[in-house]
């Protein structure tokens, strides 16, 4: 015999307060669905959401349960057809009710994995968590495009939404004591001598002295309450005024090998890394600009269209792409005013004597004004001239300078989140 009684409620908005509980709680699960669906994607499929799925025994949760036998009562959820005193039939098959993990069942029944959906938002999320620019500091700009309202005492003039109902009380009182208190302390003084003419015995007190007394009383109870409550100098109104803070405006320079030797598979995953950190970018961080420059034997700065789906391409010269940048920065972005970051793909593969030429541009044009450059070498073979030109420069640059090499799809996502973790910047620092 079993009671089936529900008597929850359905509050308001419970289904997504119990769905960030959920996400919560399975956030190792879904961190690792996330990573392994960023590797799967294509460029184009990036900034979407992802199913995810969850093993059935991961889900489960501890109950406390009854041995067999006896008559007992139970408040199970979810009842829509039931009524308490209605019998119901015992559970078909086995003393478990049903089929068991991983077991054969002649039914077609089975437990399968926990599936659900997140949104692109959420997925977006636990993809960049974590992450940041390095080396991110507020910069004094020229023309302040950025303020902040602050408090800055009390004024008498205003809005209504601006006043100071606890200054004006307080501004009322300090102008009521001030204007009364001569009226105050006659009065005082008046009421006293008052008090001392009447205690007198009744033959001796003064008639005429008592009349002018009550009448003197009269005169300064009616002057002190003739001093309005509230005027409109008393009324104050919170001052706020605007002040220009200091901006953690910031630049990404996204440069791009798109000569000859970089094939379409070693272009694609340049793509996906840069997409990767487009997506980041913009996500994270609302005042910074992208800069885009593809380079073969020249160099040019291109749209954000152009960067990702352009098939120009050419002989090496990587030098042109750096010198590029360096004229950029001195045009458009003074270090003084903007944080400068930097990201290099290629394949290694450079002319002859090229390498030791950006080494020394990197190093004496770029670096003094960047806060941080990542080269990419995107090649399953031994590094190449470029890399040992910059390998050199590693140790004198510290930790603004970064080098990793991808040689499969697999290794983008692990090598951006290398290049940009929270955790490897502080022990960095």
């Amino acid at each position: 015999m079993s009671y089936i009684i529900d008597r929850r409620l359905n509050g308001k908005n419970k289904s997504m307060v119990n769905r960030q509980r959920f996400l919560r709680r399975y956030k190792k699960h879904i961190k690792k669905a996330v990573t392994e669906s960023v590797n799967k994607r294509s460029i184009t499929d990036m900034e979407r959401g992802e199913k995810i799925t969850i093993p059935t025994k991961d889900t489960s949760e501890p109950v406390f349960s009854h041995g067999s036998g006896g008559i007992r009562k139970r408040v199970l959820p979810g009842n829509k057809e039931f009524h308490a005193g209605d019998k119901i039939l015992r559970p078909k098959g086995s003393a478990g009710g049903g089929s068991g993990e991983g077991q054969a069942s002649n039914q077609g029944e089975g437990i399968d994995d926990f599936s659900f959906y997140i949104s692109k938002d959420e997925f977006l999320d636990y993809v960049f968590e974590d992450l940041a620019l390095p080396n991110m500091v507020k910069k004094t700009l020229n023309q302040h495009d950025e303020v902040e309202f602050r408090r800055a005492g009390f004024t008498t003039s205003g809005t209504a939404n601006n006043l100071a109902i606890v200054r004006s009380m307080r501004s009322a009182q300090a102008r009521r004591i001030a204007l009364s208190a001569s009226s105050r302390r006659k009065l005082k003084e008046a009421l006293a001598e008052l008090e001392k003419e009447e205690n007198k015995d009744i033959d001796l007190r003064n008639k005429k002295l008592i009349e002018e007394l009550n009448l003197h009383i009269q005169k300064l109870e009616g002057k002190i309450r003739k001093i309005p409550f509230i005027d409109t100098f008393d009324i104050k109104y919170r001052n706020i005024i605007k002040e220009p803070i200091p901006s953690t405006k910031a630049v990404m320079f996204c440069v791009m090998d798109v000569s000859g030797s970089m094939t379409q598979q070693i272009k694609d995953m340049a793509k996906r890394f840069y997409i990767l950190l487009y997506l980041f970018l913009q996500r994270s961080y609302e005042k910074t600009e992208v800069v885009f420059i593809r380079h073969h034997t020249s160099a040019k700065e291109v749209t954000e269209e152009e960067f990702f789906y352009s098939r120009e391409t050419g002989g090496t010269i990587v030098s042109s792409a750096l010198e590029l940048m360096s004229e950029i920065i001195q045009d458009r972005y003074s270090p003084s005013e903007w944080n400068i970051y930097a990201a290099q793909a290629s394949d290694g593969d450079n002319w002859d004597d090229d390498s030791p030429q950006c080494a020394q541009i990197l190093s004496t044009k770029i670096m003094p004004l960047l806060q941080y450059f990542a080269y990419i070498e995107i090649t399953p073979n031994a590094h190449q001239a470029l890399w040992h030109a910059y390998e050199d420069l590693r140790g004198s640059l510290g930790d603004r300078f970064a080098m990793e090499q991808i040689t499969r799809a697999d290794d983008i996502f692990p090598i951006f989140r290398d290049l940009f973790s929270r955790k490897a910047l502080k022990e960095a620092v």
